[in-house]
């Protein structure tokens, strides 16, 4: 069993992305992200295929497109194949956000 540093390989994007590089599965990956004060633009999308899960860990994140207002910490939203969200932090602290996603039942094995 491997151990993956997850916030230690956080690089100027501010996301880290855990996947089938690190765990030799297509099944599932995980996002960890930061979303620096003011920072905006992030795009949340799980592409044609994927759903996925995105959850604010630390602090609230502004989103607008699929779904509009304020993920408050704590809180996630669903999202499938195209469904798209942009994100921006409007508060004076970094905020961590977590997306979890893997293949739509629909799309399985499409690889």
């Amino acid at each position: 069993m491997k151990i993956h540093d997850v916030f230690g390989k956080i690089g100027e994007s501010g996301e880290y992305v855990l996947g089938s590089r690190e765990t030799g599965s297509h099944a599932c990956y995980l996002i960890y992200g930061v979303l620096k004060p003011g920072e905006k633009g992030r795009e949340l999308k799980p592409g044609k295929g994927h759903e996925e899960i995105v959850l604010a860990i630390a602090g609230d994140l502004q989103l607008s497109g699929h779904y509009t207002g304020m993920l408050k910490q704590g809180q996630a939203i669903h999202l499938e194949g195209e469904q798209t969200c942009h994100a921006e932090n409007p508060g004076m602290i970094n905020v961590v956000y977590v997306v979890s996603g893997g293949h739509s039942e629909s799309e399985q094995g499409h690889h």
